[in-house]
């Protein structure tokens, strides 16, 4: 499927796992990818990959909370493509297990970066998605922004930004720009909060599996085709909404309903 020919996708931190995958996936598609990523060598990386793949790219370093450095790179973007049809905020952070964990500098970093960096890289798109009067933002939240599962920050921050999405929707779409959210559950990736988590217990993924109705974690390839749906013109009527990619953790306590059940 070419759903993005001709078309310009912006992915931060497009340099990770995730991003990573989800840039394969639109750039598989026709996209002209923008890697957007605070470490420039991974944004390079990942660029030159999707370019030795035949496709288009180019690599843009900066900090999505920085205001002028994420201005910077969306015009680097439009001086390269003359266009951006599909922001993906995909970039995160966090680090905090629990509340005693948290100090107010950790707690006001997490939501930095996962919530005003979201909408620091929507406000710096939109002017030119509104004059071309069509576009599409898909952020990446979590499962932890609708039930709590640990990294309280973190979670704060995600469900922050499924209102920040709400907002962007209600107030955009009329002139054209859709938004709206990827909830993934437990990806293996080799995040730090993760790496912490294997030296601990090697199993982690294995463990965690339990508590997924499909009976596994997920993986960064898991998460891109809804990116890929949402920002397509296919969801031309989908705005707003929050899709949910967790393997049906959030929908019940499957471990719950087998303890229940006595045979």
């Amino acid at each position: 499927m070419q759903r993005y020919e001709n078309k310009v996708a912006i992915i931060t931190g497009g340099g990770g796992a995730i991003g990573g995958a989800i840039a394969r996936r639109l750039s598989s598609e026709g996209a002209a990818v923008a890697v957007l990523d605070q470490l420039g060598d991974q944004a390079e990386r990942m660029a030159t990959e999707l370019e030795t793949g035949g496709g288009k790219a180019i690599a843009v370093t900066a900090d999505i909370t920085d205001k002028p450095a994420v201005e910077a790179g969306v015009a680097a973007t439009l001086e390269a493509y003359g266009r951006i049809d599909l922001l993906v905020n995909n970039a995160g952070y966090t680090k905090s297990g629990s509340i005693d964990d948290l100090d107010p500098d950790e707690f006001n970093k997490e939501l930095n970066i996962n919530l005003t960096g979201s909408y620091i890289c929507a406000a710096a798109v939109l002017p030119s998605m509104i004059e071309a009067g069509r576009g599409a933002i898909v952020n990446i939240g979590s499962v932890n922004g609708r039930v709590a599962v640990g990294n309280p920050a973190y979670s704060a921050a995600k469900a922050g930004l499924y209102s920040l999405t709400q907002s962007l929707a209600t107030e955009y779409g009329p002139k054209g720009v859709r938004t709206n959210m990827v909830s993934p559950g437990t990806i293996e990736t080799d995040i730090y909060t993760w790496r912490v988590r294997r030296e601990k217990n090697p199993e982690i993924f294995d463990v965690l599996a339990r508590w997924y109705p499909v009976g596994r974690v997920g993986q960064p390839e898991d998460v891109a085709p809804a990116v890929a749906f949402l920002g397509a013109d296919e969801a031309g009527f989908v705005n707003g909404a929050n899709l949910m990619v967790d393997g049906g953790l959030t929908c019940g306590l499957a471990p719950m309903i087998e303890e229940m059940i006595l045979e």
